[in-house]
């Protein structure tokens, strides 16, 4: 059975293959409703499949949007990537996902690989510092957003968080139930000291401190990211005999694998020690107690992810601070702070 074209359509729906092109692409010239309507019947009788290969090698664009994360079994990434999933929806656009599992060497196995597939744009999470991926972002000259956080070698458009600010509101809550000083659960040896959302929760808890009259030193530890890890951690800082007094944690996975041990050890959170996070995943709600975390707009920053890929008058070239597009944080309250 021969392969119905666009051209098949067309005649049986009296019409041009252009016209039929707008009404399969939704543009970019409008069609009349009737026309539509034909053109749709058409498509329907016939079994009309369009070929997005040969569409993608003519235009040199896919309906494909590459989206690269760190490690999307953390809730907080698989989150942001459903969100930039049904953002890209929305634009008539399908989501590629690659896990870089914090590898340079994967961030940029992944880089080529989506931009060899001639994707309409690319949303990276980046793992970390990487002048090789900057390398390759700039042979490609590829249409880029960074999400979550920018690394200094890769200046392009980015959409962030208020990283410090949410840590700092953070911190200071803590205080405000009257605790002697609050510890900070950060990221590990590896976590850049500058430039990543982790080292900036960390500036942020230091400001709060310092506005305090209270020293850091001494209370920062180190922690993988993830809750099995944390949990690990948790059962050796709190079982020691400096215990702090209250923690801040750099993730809400840290804080939940805090929590756990907490309760393996009969601490009573938060009448011994109380705890917040940092990003608000679905979770954190249904921990006992509930988690008191910091949280952003992730459907929104990912919305403006999507639509700065994708359209060219949103990606501005002005210097660096003008494009970054900064979303505010926002503490949420729930008891494991102290809070009722």
């Amino acid at each position: 059975m021969a392969k119905v074209t666009r051209d098949d359509v067309a005649r049986r729906a009296g019409t041009s293959t252009a016209v039929v092109s707008y009404v399969i692409n939704n543009g970019p010239r409008p069609v009349a409703p009737a026309t539509r309507e034909r053109v749709l019947a058409a498509i329907k009788e016939l079994g009309y499949r369009p070929d997005r290969v040969a569409q993608a090698m003519a235009s040199r664009r896919t309906d494909l949007i590459g989206l690269i994360v760190p490690d999307a079994r953390q809730p907080f990434f698989a989150e942001m990537a459903h969100a930039v999933e049904q953002a890209a929806s929305e634009r008539g656009k399908m989501v590629l996902v690659g896990n870089s599992d914090y590898a340079d060497a994967r961030e940029v196995h992944y880089l080529r690989a989506f931009l060899g597939m001639r994707v309409a744009g690319l949303i990276l999470v980046s793992q970390g510092p990487s002048e090789t991926a900057a390398a390759e972002i700039d042979a490609w000259d590829a249409r880029i957003v960074l999400l979550h956080r920018r690394p200094s070698p890769i200046d392009d458009v980015a959409v962030v968080t208020d990283d410090v600010g949410g840590a700092q509101l953070a911190t200071r809550h803590l205080l405000e139930h009257g605790v002697p000083y609050v510890a900070c659960l950060g990221g590990t040896e590896q976590t850049p000291a500058e430039g990543d959302p982790v080292s900036d929760h960390i500036e942020g808890w230091r400001r709060a401190m310092t506005e305090a009259g209270l020293p850091t030193e001494g209370r920062l530890f180190q922690s993988p990211y993830n809750r099995y890890d944390a949990y690990k951690v948790g059962l050796e800082l709190l079982a020691g005999p400096d215990r702090p007094p209250a923690l801040v944690c750099a993730t809400d996975d840290q804080a939940i694998g805090i929590l756990r041990a907490a309760r393996e050890l009969r601490i009573d959170v938060p009448g011994e020690l109380a705890v917040a996070g940092f990003d608000d995943v679905k979770e954190a709600a249904l921990t006992d107690p509930p988690l008191t975390t910091v949280a952003s707009d992730r459907t929104a920053m990912a919305r403006a992810a999507v639509d700065l890929v994708l359209d060219d008058a949103l990606r501005v070239t002005s210097p660096r601070r003008e494009r970054l597009k900064v979303y505010p944080s926002r503490l949420v309250i729930r008891r494991s702070c102290g809070c009722h």
